[in-house]
Formats: C-alpha cells, sequence, structure tokens
C-alpha cells in the first residue's frame, strides 16, 4: 500500500484523510487499479476535461436542490465524493466495485447524494441533476448504476452512471453558467449514451481490496461515511 502524502491534499481535508487512513488502510497510490466501495474519488468527464463538482450553491430554478456542476481544477476539494451501497444493499468496504452494481454517490464536503429527477436542468433543459439528503440519507431517486466493460469497474476505464429510477446517464454537454459560479459546467442526465456521458476515476484515496469482504464494516449505513 501507497504512503500519504499530504502536501498534495486539500487542506480543508488533509486531517480526515490521514485519519481515516490510519484507522482503514487507504492508499492515495497508483498502485490500486480497482474501484473500490468506501473510496473517496473525483470524476473526470473525459469529453469536456471536467470533475464532477458540487457545493452549498442552490439551483435558481427547478428543484431549488444542491447544484452540481463540472469544473477544470484540478485540486478543488469540493470534488471529492464517496462511494457508497444503497439503503438496501450493502457496499462492503474494500469490494471491487462490480459492473452493474448499484452504487450512492456521497458529496464529501456537504454529506448530499448525487441525485436526479424529471425536473429541466436550467441551461440545456436536459434531466437536472442535483446533490440532495442531509448526512448521506435521501431517498431512491440517489441511486445509480455503474456501466463498464469488464467485471469490475477499473480506474483506468471510462464508465457510465445510469440513473436508476428515470433510466438517463450522467451527462456533460458544454454548457456554462454565469455568476455566482462563472465558468462552470452544467451537469445533467440525458437518456442515450455518447461521449459526452463518459467518466473516469481520477484522484482521491482508495479502500484497499478487502481479501474477506463479507467481513468487513458495512459503508451504507450513514454514521460510518463522511
Amino acid at each position: 500500500m501507497g504512503h500519504l502524502n499530504c502536501a498534495v491534499l486539500p487542506l480543508s481535508l488533509t486531517k480526515l484523510l490521514l485519519f481515516l487512513s490510519c484507522l482503514f488502510g487507504l492508499s492515495l497510490g497508483t498502485e490500486l487499479s480497482i474501484v473500490t466501495c468506501g473510496s473517496v474519488v473525483k470524476l473526470l468527464n473525459i469529453k469536456h476535461n471536467v470533475r464532477l463538482h458540487s457545493h452549498d450553491v442552490r439551483y435558481g430554478s427547478g428543484s431549488g436542490q444542491q447544484s452540481v456542476t463540472g469544473v477544470t481544477a484540478v485540486e478543488d476539494s469540493n470534488s471529492y465524493w464517496s462511494i457508497r451501497g444503497t439503503s438496501d444493499t450493502f457496499c462492503h468496504r474494500g469490494t471491487p466495485v462490480r459492473c452493474g452494481q448499484t452504487i450512492r454517490l456521497t458529496h464529501v464536503n456537504t454529506g448530499r447524494n448525487l441525485h436526479s429527477h424529471y425536473f429541466a436542468s436550467p441551461l440545456s433543459s436536459n434531466q437536472e441533476v442535483s446533490a440532495f439528503g442531509d448526512e448521506g440519507e435521501g431517498d431512491h431517486l440517489d441511486e445509480w448504476t455503474v456501466h463498464c466493460g469488464e467485471s469490475v469497474w477499473m480506474r483506468e476505464e471510462a464508465v457510465r452512471f445510469r440513473h436508476k429510477a428515470t433510466d438517463a446517464l450522467l451527462s456533460v454537454t458544454g454548457e456554462q453558467y454565469g455568476r455566482p459560479i462563472h465558468g462552470q459546467r452544467e451537469v445533467h442526465a440525458m437518456s442515450s449514451p455518447s461521449q459526452h456521458s463518459l467518466w473516469k476515476a481520477m484522484e482521491g484515496i482508495f479502500m484497499k481490496p478487502s481479501e474477506n469482504p463479507a467481513g468487513s464494516r458495512d459503508y451504507s449505513h450513514p454514521h460510518t461515511e463522511f
């Protein structure tokens, strides 16, 4: 397992991630090629070179929930998402995420889950994507299925996230916001797969794959997450 280099971590997360690395055995290195449950990652939209992002800024239309955008900045701490199980399916710490598995993505800094519904997105009028819930707990509209080509989600692989309830894909098509989030891209969901819906796991801390997932701590419980 690689060593954590706290100099490259955002200051707001350094103490938390260092504590978790000591407690649970996380890796910040590049030697882990499998994306695992309990990991904290940044997700890059390959087509538009932006990372999935959220912040405590609400939409002025549609649902009025916390906005989700894409940012070009690599080091922004508001782009970290925790990989968790659903309310009725465990996501044991260190277990590889399977292709076809349904997960939740919880925004680390605000504790809200990546969410979608039939509201129209503000710029493109596609399906709105927001962040919803409290301390990692929301509802069934927070569930996304990982679509990938192998048996498990690999870090070097481009994957898609399909919203389980509406069957739409997490996407970016390039529309940019003005103030107060000038230059950030709209993130939305679309029914058809395209280059706009391809994502890759980038920076983050990754749970070392456990040899005995069934005996691992359950990371779907809100008090074991951020």
